[in-house]
């Protein structure tokens, strides 16, 4: 098998990347050799480290947003916000640092002290995946590489342009090389990393089929701590609403941005039947409107591409399949050149499906679902194996709040998009969306261990009962005079 590898931008298909995969054993090797380097630093310090990294990304922006977009085949603007978000995560990270695994120290006279204290587990593994190559794996690394573990990368193989850009601005910031690597390569790669010995920690955030796999790997391994971030089957649901146009533009955005390609994108539209006949139209009509055309055009796109030509091939395929199993096309699903992995938004009810798939279509694809009530909006909602986000639109307080009560997602919002989480909270959620090891916010909880100690100066110590007296013969038992 050869060790070449290749990445072509989406939008054009011209290559973006070229390289070769990386030896396992060898990456891991030197990340091994380095963790008694990084873990000597002080957290003061491994924090500036940090900080200078976050000049980096912000001295290199434009030159990282141009190659995000060209890689991943989103708008500009968006991969703009991206890099914006890479740098922000490192003050974020400090913060959450402080606040989740800060020190604590309890004195007592006699008894010394008590003590909460935080160690780094080693050598993390972080799997990154291509929708948001920079953003995503960086929401594991810099809380690694805060706590005082090495870290070893593996980008996605569709976006290993971004990733390895990502990794050469740590170096530029004076993080030793050996302290946090690239490892390229496809799926054998990801899967040797897992299972390396003396990897004492996986991160990843991809589709529930591969955290499932990871988590299935490492199952009789409880050493090695375990972060996956997945997907989702995301429910946006609508309530009676005055505001059909601001719903419109909430659903839309839930759904289509970034080409429908992010885990807490909205893939059901779930409509009461009092709103059903305002909500779809309007949704249909903007959808219709939205922009779909390569990263750099003027005026700037609202969606750019899908991954690759075999996604967009999936994603018709799926539509296909939902339409011919008794889905009403409502704004038929469209690939304009099958060259190029361009898709334009699609729109289909699916209510008269008896059994809906419980999968995540990871594309601009959005299922509409007709329901009589409340009731049967939130039983819809929880109709999945999955629970990372779900959004309420419309309704009074009381509502939003048996909404957030009885909504199986780690995620819930009121009136806002399913997306679009803040980095300043925790991120993750149940069920084949996570194994309740939230990122983001609390990410510093899977970066570090807490270890309790009692502490004195000097050994002090007595046994107040059951001595003998060193003066006195022990009295015999009855047993010893027969």
């Amino acid at each position: 098998m050869s060790d070449k590898m290749v990445s072509t931008e989406p939008a054009t298909g011209n290559v973006i990347w070229r390289g070769k995969a990386g030896n396992v054993d060898e990456v891991m090797k030197r990340a091994v050799g380095a963790r008694g380097v990084w873990v000597r630093e002080s957290v003061g310090q491994r924090m500036e480290a940090m900080r200078r990294f976050a000049n980096e990304v912000l001295k290199h922006a434009e030159p990282f947003a141009e190659l995000i977009a060209r890689e991943t085949g989103k708008p500009l603007w968006e991969a703009r916000t991206e890099v914006e978000a890479v740098k922000n995560k490192v003050e974020i990270s400090i913060s959450a640092y402080a606040e989740r695994t800060g020190q604590k120290k309890l004195d007592s006279a006699l008894q010394g002290s008590a003590a909460l204290r935080h160690k780094p587990h080693g050598v993390m593994a972080v799997l990154g995946p291509y929708n948001f190559p920079a953003h995503l794996p960086n929401g594991h690394i810099v809380p690694a590489l805060i706590a005082g573990n090495v870290v070893v990368f593996k980008p996605s193989e569709k976006t290993p342009a971004v990733g390895e850009f990502l990794v050469k601005l740590f170096h530029e910031a004076g993080v030793p090389e050996d302290v946090v690597q690239v490892l390229h390569g496809g799926p054998e790669a990801g899967k040797a990393l897992v299972a390396h010995p003396d990897v004492n920690g996986v991160l990843f955030t991809g589709s529930a089929r591969g955290g499932i796999a990871i988590n299935r790997k490492l199952a009789s391994d409880p050493s090695k701590i375990v972060a996956l971030e997945m997907g989702g089957n995301n429910p946006i649901v609508v309530l009676d609403t005055p505001k059909i146009e601001d719903a419109a533009v909430t659903i839309v955005q839930s759904a289509f941005t970034t080409a429908g390609q992010r885990c807490t994108a909205a893939r059901r539209l779930v409509v009461i039947d009092s709103m059903y006949d305002e909500i779809v139209p309007a949704v249909k009509a903007l959808a219709e409107r939205l922009v779909v055309d390569e990263p750099f055009a003027e005026p700037q796109p609202f969606m750019g591409t899908v991954i690759d030509n075999e996604t967009a091939e999936l994603l018709m395929n799926s539509y296909d399949a939902l339409a011919s199993h008794g889905g009403e096309e409502i704004l038929p699903m469209t690939r304009p050149d099958e060259d190029l992995p361009f898709l334009t938004p699609g729109l289909i009810d699916t209510t008269a499906i008896a059994e809906r798939p419980d999968v995540e279509l990871f594309g601009p694809l959005l299922q509409v679902i007709r329901v009589k009530d409340f009731d049967e909006a939130i039983a819809e909602a929880n109709n999945t194996r999955y629970g990372l986000s779900a959004s309420l639109i419309g309704g009074k307080p009381d509502e939003f709040e048996r909404f957030w009560n009885e909504t199986r997602a780690g995620i819930v919002n009121w009136n806002r998009p399913t997306n679009g989480a803040s980095s300043a909270a925790p991120f993750g959620g149940i069920g084949l969306s996570g194994n309740h090891r939230p990122a983001a916010y609390y990410a510093a909880d899977y970066c570090a261990y807490p270890v309790a100690s009692t502490e004195l100066d000097q050994p002090r110590a007595s046994i107040g009962v059951g001595l003998k007296d060193s003066a006195k013969p022990t009295r015999k038992s009855k047993d010893a005079h027969k």
